[in-house]
């Protein structure tokens, strides 16, 4: 998840509300390019953005007489929404706008901008007119939110010398630019490969319905996730398989495993010179898990908890491979249809069978009515500027107030982002701003006959569209530091995690899930999902112990070998101490892994997540998953304050314990 914020995406308007203070971030920015007609169109508007940040930072650094939270703190805040703002509206824009040009743009556009951030993180005027303010006075989450700031301008070097901030602006300056080029390489990185049409055997019909041959005469497939996963899946022809996993695990490469050489050098020599061993120990400092070694800890109890499960899974898929291709070895080319035969011959589960069920249109459908069951607001549609048509755009209500908008973009198209995200657009700020958020996926197009997704790929809306309602559930805050997700980093996946247990629920689905004659999900093809369910989740937990395991060592000491060979080769050795099943030479999937990036050595945040989702769904489990009370303790408890509460607080007030792993070593248990 990117965690840029701004006004919108590439619509709508400014969101100014009568008692706006007319200086805010929110006043200024005003409305979006929606429209905008070409890149130089763009580039002006950021040349704008720009030079009113710039302004606003040497006001601060020339500011003076007593330094108050109304006047310094506000000041500092509201600087730091506009740099938000408008990083994110170009982010967004190298993410979907519909040309090469336009892409670019927001790439310098957002560069630019974070520019401006690394300078005012290193500014001492304004770390020294902050640290003047006595909030004594205030309430509990603006002496919070000081608090977090001063420490965070400690942590990168403001108390050293000039020269020394000099060459600290100059390595951020230069990771800013590597790490703009490594996203924009992954964007690009479409591949393809084309097949004979007697290839496709095993494939879902509509899937092959809706790629029909070219004029000569084959089919081409390209690494975006709608056309991958059914293939790595589904496909019966080996060959197929391994060319297109192959294309796949080699994304991007060489250039971006140069840049990750790059990068990894310069952020070890960050933390080396604000005194830190590690990138790894400077980055954590600020989270629930906030040394190396307690996320070493963490990987270990982990691995523990896992490898049982896991060992049963692959005994069991061994055997399946056995009698369906007798003589091969277990490997990344024939997994997905090992698994297929187990779900078949084991669970009397067909997954092809399952998919008849989810439409796009339905599925959006459903998801928004859980979470509107779950939580009182309501969902309307948003008239408003779109991007691209296939872009949707719709407002939240609670109890008839406006609480924020959204878009969902939802469909693959050549040059855009190819994950799935969710970004705050825009934070709420009490008086000032409505929260605006979009989703960002790569979901099947279309009805019955053209677009039928996975069960997976249901699972993965509900998980952004969870971060989204965070973001604008947790909005109304007087400080948009505080607003939205803006917990420490390795909580944040946690809330989307919780809510994926849905997907598995009978009652939710039966209110959405409906196959092309109308006839909704049977309970017992439910049941038989649940008993699958945990079917793979120890290799899966290994796998994800292997990504983990890459993103920490990659950042507890200089690459010895940072060429796009080195890292491509410390990255296999990494990701191979836990994995259970290797990947060979040929695969480079460091280079299309965009959260070393993002989330640097944190990755581990995401298993971490795993178990605080499972403690935080255990209080549903006991209650019921539609239980008022439990969702309005969630909403009001875990969700609403945004960033203003310490993480371990909120679980503890909200569980009324502090976290522990025993929920999510049970569901381990039920898989092995």
């Amino acid at each position: 998840m990117r965690t840029f914020v701004s006004a919108a995406l590439l619509g709508g308007t400014a969101l100014a509300t009568p008692a706006m203070a007319q200086d805010s971030a929110a006043a200024f920015i005003g409305e979006v390019a929606a429209d905008a007609p070409d890149e130089a169109t763009l580039a002006a508007r950021c040349d704008g953005l720009v030079a009113e940040a710039e302004r606003r930072v040497r006001a601060l650094e020339t500011e003076t007489g007593a330094a108050t939270v109304a006047r310094t703190l506000k000041a500092y805040d509201d600087l730091r929404a506009l740099t938000s703002f408008a990083g994110a509206e170009y982010y967004s824009v190298s993410q979907s706008a519909d040309t090469p040009e336009k892409r670019q743009a927001g790439i310098e556009c957002y560069t630019r901008i974070e520019e401006i951030d690394t300078s005012l993180a290193l500014s001492r005027p304004v770390y020294d007119r902050l640290k003047a303010i006595d909030a004594s006075g205030e309430d509990e989450a603006t002496r919070y939110y000081l608090a977090q700031v001063l420490a965070e301008y400690d942590r990168g070097g403001v108390g050293l010398d000039h020269a020394t901030r000099a060459r600290i602006k100059a390595l951020q300056d230069e990771m800013t630019a590597i790490s703009a080029e490594f996203n924009a390489n992954i964007a690009k990185a479409r591949g393809s490969v084309k097949a004979l049409p007697r290839e496709l055997a095993g494939l879902p019909q509509d899937w092959i319905e809706a790629r029909p041959p070219g004029p000569d005469g084959l089919v081409e497939i390209t690494t975006d996730t709608p056309d991958f996963l059914p293939v790595i899946s589904y496909a019966q022809d080996d060959a197929l398989r391994e060319r297109l996993m192959r294309v796949y695990a080699s994304r991007a490469y060489p250039r971006n495993s140069e840049l990750l050489g790059q990068l990894f050098t310069r952020r070890q020599q960050l933390a080396e010179i604000l005194g830190r061993p590690d990138y790894a120990s400077l980055s954590f400092e600020n989270r629930m898990l906030d040394t190396p070694e307690k996320v070493a800890a963490h990987m270990a109890e982990l691995q523990a908890a896992a490898a049982p499960a896991a060992q049963r899974d692959l005994t069991e898929l061994r055997a399946a491979l056995a009698e369906i291709r007798p003589g091969q070895a277990l490997s990344p080319f024939n997994t997905g249809i090992a698994r297929q035969h187990v779900l078949k011959t084991r669970y009397d589960l067909d997954p092809q069978a399952v998919r008849q069920y989810f439409t796009y249109d339905n599925v959006r459908q459903g998801v928004f009515e859980l979470t509107q069951d779950l939580f009182g607001f309501e969902i309307r549609p948003w008239d408003t500027k779109l991007w691209h048509p296939d872009v949707e755009a719709f407002e939240i209500y609670d109890d008839g107030a406006l609480l924020g908008r959204f878009y969902v973009d939802a469909h693959p198209r050549d040059g855009k982002f190819k994950h799935a995200n969710h970004i705050a657009l825009r934070k709420g700020i009490i008086g000032e701003s409505l929260p605006v958020s979009v989703l960002t996926m790569n979901l099947p197009k279309g009805g019955y006959d053209t677009g039928l997704m996975e069960h997976g790929e249901v699972e993965t809306f509900l998980h952004e569209f969870g971060h989204l309602i965070h973001s604008i559930l947790g909005g109304r805050q007087r400080w948009s530091g505080l607003s939205g997700v803006a917990t420490e980093r390795d909580f944040v996946e946690a809330p989307s995690q919780m809510l994926e247990e849905w997907v598995y629920d009978y009652d939710t689905l039966v209110r959405f899930a409906r196959n092309e004659a109308g006839e909704t999900i049977p309970r017992d093809l439910v049941e038989r999902m649940n008993a699958a369910r945990y079917f793979g989740q120890g290799m899966t937990e290994l796998v994800q112990l292997g990504y983990t395991n890459a993103s920490l060592r990659f950042h507890q000491g200089a690459p010895q070998d940072p060429s796009a060979h080195g890292i491509s080769q410390a990255y296999r050795a990494y990701y191979n101490a836990y994995a259970p099943i290797e990947i060979p030479e040929t695969f480079h999937q460091e280079a299309a892994f965009g959260h070393l990036d993002g989330y640097s050595a944190g990755y581990y945040t995401y298993g971490w997540s795993r178990v605080i989702a499972a403690d935080l769904f255990s209080r549903f489990e006991a209650a019921g998953l539609r239980d008022p009370e439990t969702a309005l303790a969630y909403r009001r408890l875990i969700l609403e304050p945004g960033g203003s509460v310490p993480a371990a607080r909120m679980i503890e007030t909200y569980l009324g314990r502090p976290v522990n792993a025993e929920a999510f070593k049970r569901q381990l248990e039920k898989g092995a």
